[in-house]
């Protein structure tokens, strides 16, 4: 049943007249009739008295007429909708990170919820390793990785660049040192995350390069956790920097440098290459991409290239 010709019975009946209804609509009257005998053809029904000159309705007119109504009313509060989706006034923004990439997401989410506070966040914690699934499941818009997704269908952009810092606690031996070699640590108990990762690998082949143990005494499930097990004094780690920047700052951990173990991590924003993404995605897009070049380095916004990128 088309719209546009419930519109035209709509206006004959509130008009109770074709002419009338013809000149509403900008139509001619023999357009309307056209339009009304075909409805009526289509719904095996009488819907106007033919022998009253005033558009009176039938019984079938006065029920279709309801629901004509009921039927326009929806047509107008969707195109209503739309219109907020479009100004940003509803609408919902999924996003999927783990621990350590939440912690990028919480300054410019927090420039996104300023700009655009009518707009609904979800931000899903998972495994870094099954965010680009969700990506490509729907299940999220846009997922947060310390990886480039090598699945063709994931565009991805760089939005931080961050790097593996050994920290340890104020009362350590190590702590007054501005820097130590590796083959200084082979003696080190590390609190460890026991979640694999690519960096975790890294590490593990860095020490066996340089012919070091490396003693992880303890596996704890979270990097705050690792974090407030250092401070007491039980070990060393190696955790991301944006993870222990209020740490340094403070002085509840002290930073030592290790020239070996120099390893840069890129957080990046993945979502799929053939998404119409909504509304507000795009919008956040806009948003990570203005709040990078106004705050600059460590935070950036470059298109990858090639496999994952554009």
């Amino acid at each position: 049943m088309d719209l546009f010709v419930l519109e035209t019975f709509l206006a004959v009946a509130e008009e109770r007249s074709f002419s009338r209804a013809a000149a509403r609509l900008h139509r001619t009257q023999p357009a309307v009739s056209q339009a009304i005998a075909k409805l009526e053809s289509e719904l095996g029904e009488v819907l106007f008295e033919r022998s009253s000159r005033d558009g009176t309705l039938t019984d079938a007119g006065a029920v279709l007429r309801e629901y004509a109504a009921k039927l326009l009313n929806l047509r107008g509060d969707a195109e209503t909708a739309l219109t907020e989706l479009r100004e940003l006034h509803r609408g919902k923004l999924s996003l999927a990170a783990n621990e350590y990439t939440c912690l990028y997401l919480l300054p410019v989410l927090d420039e996104y919820r300023r700009q655009n506070p009518r707009i609904k966040l979800a931000v899903r914690r998972e495994l870094a390793s099954r965010i680009p699934d969700d990506v490509l499941s729907h299940a999220v818009e846009i997922g947060v990785v310390s990886f480039r997704p090598d699945d063709s269908q994931i565009r991805s952009v760089v939005v931080y660049r961050d790097e593996l810092q050994f920290v340890v606690s104020p009362s350590h031996a190590l702590a007054g040192r501005d820097e130590v070699s590796i083959r200084e640590l082979g003696s080190q108990n590390f609190i460890a995350h026991n979640v694999a990762s690519p960096q975790r690998q890294k590490v593990i082949q860095a020490f066996k390069r340089h012919k070091t143990p490396l003693q992880m005494g303890v596996e704890l499930p979270t990097i705050e956790a690792i974090k407030r097990f250092v401070e007491m004094g039980n070990g060393v780690a190696l955790v991301p920097g944006l993870t222990v920047k209020s740490e340094l700052e403070s002085g509840a951990l002290v930073r030592v440098r290790v020239q070996e173990l120099q390893f840069e991590r890129k957080l990046r924003l993945a979502y799929r290459k053939q998404a119409s993404l909504s509304h507000a995605a795009r919008s956040f897009l806009e948003v990570v991409e203005a709040y990078a070049e106004r705050r600059g380095d460590p935070f950036c916004f470059v298109a990858e290239r090639g496999v994952g990128g554009v």
